[in-house]
């Protein structure tokens, strides 16, 4: 067994190799500042920062950032001196865009993958089944990422394993050590064992909190001491997840990333730029979070039967009177209709709204999630006309995505008058999607 240290691999050994299917996920590095500086090539090897909905914390920042003290989710005000001092360069947020660049990059995998899983929108699992045969894995890859980068300007970091757990792991080396050169691959069993040797436990995919504390009280600390662990022991003190967790840390491949995309809950929500009080004014954001919500419900090819909207006053001023709920309302039919789910949130508001408060914040969830191709009839469907109505959401989906999103949306939502839009005031335009926002150069 060969240990290397040093630039190279710190997991870098030579044995047998996995039997198995092997997973690949490519992992953009600091994906929101990536993006941000790919349009603005000045700031490359300088501190940058993302900031929340409304400008008023750090929701992403480079590796520059960080070494400056910066952490994710501070408040920009406690900040200040900081960012004045180091002339850390700040963008708000703006998810069209990394939206657009993420589909971009998909795109480019897709040409050269036949089964890409988009996980996140910075995230894709990548099968690489048979490609062994006719490439070598960890330079295919490692020519892909550079393809991306090359492209897109966007740097990635991947990992290749039998397992999508492993493959994570596997990413966030390729991320840590410039010796990997943007790829990791754990394809043996020494490789498997150092990697889940040297990894941090609470930083193991789907070890949560509660799963973790329960890990320690058992005196496991690592990884590896979890994998090693009987299969009949995890399991009688473990629910399903942890013993799909300890599968996938031993190599098996068992989880499947489709499934947990679909039972995910879909919440789109914001706090205002503004304080409001007025019901037509609430509508107007509900309404547009809830037709938000039911375009990514389509994307994911999904339907949904609940419906939740809640809203809150401003936690922080204890000089207004504080009011919050959260109502959730279930359809008789699945669907990813945005006309009725728009109603229904809009119901539900009204059941909950309360004059006189002021609101920060709003929000529609969509869950009981299932897979567009699994409907089931109703015999006593309110809506009569379902499939042109389908049919009608598929047109409008069509238009916006050629278009821009902004270009069919609902009355309801009152754009140009959204006195509760965020502040936004250093966002990056919409250079890929907005034909009135297109990047112009003067020569």
């Amino acid at each position: 067994m060969i240990f290397l240290y040093g630039e190279l691999s710190p997991i870098q050994f030579i044995s047998r190799e996995f039997k198995t299917i092997m997973w690949a996920l490519v992992d953009c590095n600091s994906f929101f500042c990536s993006v941000e500086k790919a349009f603005h090539p000045g700031l490359s090897g300088k501190p940058v920062c993302v900031l929340s909905s409304n400008d008023g914390n750090i929701v992403a920042l480079t590796p520059e950032a960080k070494k400056l003290g910066l952490r994710r989710g501070d408040p920009v005000f406690k900040v200040q001196n900081i960012i004045e001092q180091n002339d850390v360069k700040l963008f708000s947020t703006n998810m069209m865009l990394y939206a657009a660049m993420s589909r971009r990059i998909i795109s480019i995998l897709r040409k050269s993958i036949h089964h890409v899983e988009n996980y996140s929108i910075d995230e894709s699992f990548c099968d690489l089944k048979g490609y062994e045969k006719m490439y070598n894995l960890e330079n295919y890859m490692r020519e892909l990422a550079e393809k991306i980068n090359l492209w897109v300007d966007v740097p990635v970091s991947v990992g290749i394993a039998p397992s999508k757990t492993l493959a994570k792991m596997g990413s966030k080396f390729a991320k840590q050590h410039n010796g990997y050169r943007s790829v990791c691959m754990i394809d043996t069993e020494e490789k498997r064992r150092k990697a889940l040797e040297l990894f941090c436990l609470s930083d193991v995919w789907g070890i949560g909190r509660k799963t973790l504390a329960k890990l320690e009280y058992y005196g496991i600390h690592t990884p590896l001491e979890f994998a090693d662990k009987s299969e009949g022991w995890v399991k009688s003190h473990f629910t399903l997840p942890a013993v799909q967790t300890w599968r996938e840390l031993n190599g098996i491949d068992c989880i499947d990333t489709t499934e947990i995309i679909a039972k995910q809950s879909i919440c789109t929500s914001r706090s205002f730029g503004n304080m409001i009080s007025e019901f037509q004014e609430l509508k107007a954001s509900v309404a547009h979070f809830a037709s938000a919500s039911a375009n990514k419900l389509r994307g994911q090819r999904s339907f949904c039967q609940s419906v939740t909207v809640f809203i809150t006053s401003n936690r922080f001023r204890e000089d207004l009177p504080k009011y919050s709920n959260i109502l959730t309302y279930t359809l008789p039919t699945p669907t990813a209709d945005t006309l009725e789910i728009t109603n229904m949130a809009i119901t539900i508001l009204k059941d909950i709204y309360i004059p006189g408060i002021k609101y920060k914040k709003s929000g529609v969830i969509l869950s009981n999630i299932t897979p567009d191709n699994v409907l089931e009839q109703n015999l006593f469907d309110p809506v009569i006309n379902r499939q042109e109505r389908h049919n009608l959401m598929q047109v409008i989906d069509r238009i916006n995505q050629r278009y821009g999103t902004k270009t069919i949306q609902l009355g309801v939502e009152e754009i140009g008058k959204q006195m509760w839009a965020l502040k936004c005031e250093r966002r990056t335009p919409n250079y890929l999607t907005d034909l009135n926002e297109l990047l112009t150069i003067e020569i």
